[in-house]
Parts: C-alpha cells; sequence; structure tokens
C-alpha cells in the first residue's frame, strides 16, 4: 500500500514529512513556491500535505489540510483520513532524501557507523544518493512507542 500513496509536503511539515518517510511514505519535501508544489502534486500523483489555508483549498489536486502544528497530531489525521499504514517502520526510505535505501552487510558499514553498533548488527540501510547508514539502535523503540500512542 506504501507504493501507491505518494505526498508532497510544504515548508511547514517538515517533521511530518520525515516521519511517513519512516514509515515508507514516498514523501517530497522540497523548498520551493508553492506554485511548484502543485506542479509536483499534479505532475506525480501526489497528495499535497499543506498547513496553508490559500494551498488547502485548491480543487485542481488532492490536498489534504493538516489541521495541527503537533507532528503526532498530523500523523493522526493523515492515518485516520487517508487509512495508512503503520507497521512498517524504518522500513525502506531514507528520512533526509526520500531515496530507497539498500540492505547491507556488516561489512559494508563497518568503516561508517559506531564501533558498538557494528558489532551488535548484521543488516544496514544505506542511502546511495546521500550516504547515510540506518540501523534498528535504541531509538527504534522509542519511535515504536511514539507511534503505539497515535491509536
Amino acid at each position: 500500500m506504501t507504493a501507491a500513496i505518494k505526498f508532497v509536503a510544504d515548508q511547514m511539515l517538515g517533521r511530518l514529512a520525515r516521519w511517513l518517510r519512516m514509515l515508507g511514505y514516498d514523501t517530497l519535501y522540497p523548498q520551493v513556491r508553492d506554485s511548484e508544489l502543485v506542479r509536483l502534486a499534479r505532475a506525480e500523483g501526489r497528495i499535497l500535505l499543506t498547513r496553508d489555508t490559500h494551498l488547502g483549498r485548491r480543487e485542481d489536486i488532492e490536498v489534504l489540510f493538516i489541521d495541527s502544528d503537533r507532528v503526532q497530531e498530523q500523523l493522526k489525521q493523515i492515518i485516520k483520513q487517508l487509512s495508512l499504514k503503520i507497521d512498517n517502520i524504518m522500513s525502506s526510505r531514507c528520512t533526509i532524501c526520500n531515496s530507497l535505501l539498500k540492505e547491507v552487510g556488516r561489512q559494508e558499514a563497518k568503516d561508517f557507523v559506531p564501533e558498538f553498533t557494528y558489532v551488535t548488527h548484521d543488516k544496514f540501510g544505506y542511502c546511495q544518493s546521500c550516504h547515510k547508514f540506518y540501523w534498528s539502535g535504541t531509538h527504534w523503540q522509542k519511535m515504536e512507542e511514539f507511534l503505539c500512542n497515535l491509536n
């Protein structure tokens, strides 16, 4: 299901964009003018996420006006209104650039992650675009708790 729904988020929704990427949703977060956000939404079949009331009234593209300025409430709203699944935390996307992650083994990550992480983890996600490594560290549990509190 994550492959079917794609988003583009306006400048006020950076934290939300990162969370959607963590959940595996293709989410653009460009720092561009409103007209470019609309063009991207239309050209790529993306849902525009916005807190801008003017953009929120557009009828020529699919828009979801985000009511709250708190990321937990924003996620609740999107999950409810679009029936999103949230069972795939840290799945497949770079939280920085939105690129798909490549699964790599310990040896490929050796020189790029902390020694303890290297010793205690076998699998890593690697972003070929921005060269960031991901692994399921202790922060995973905190993120899972955050998501559990959405219900």
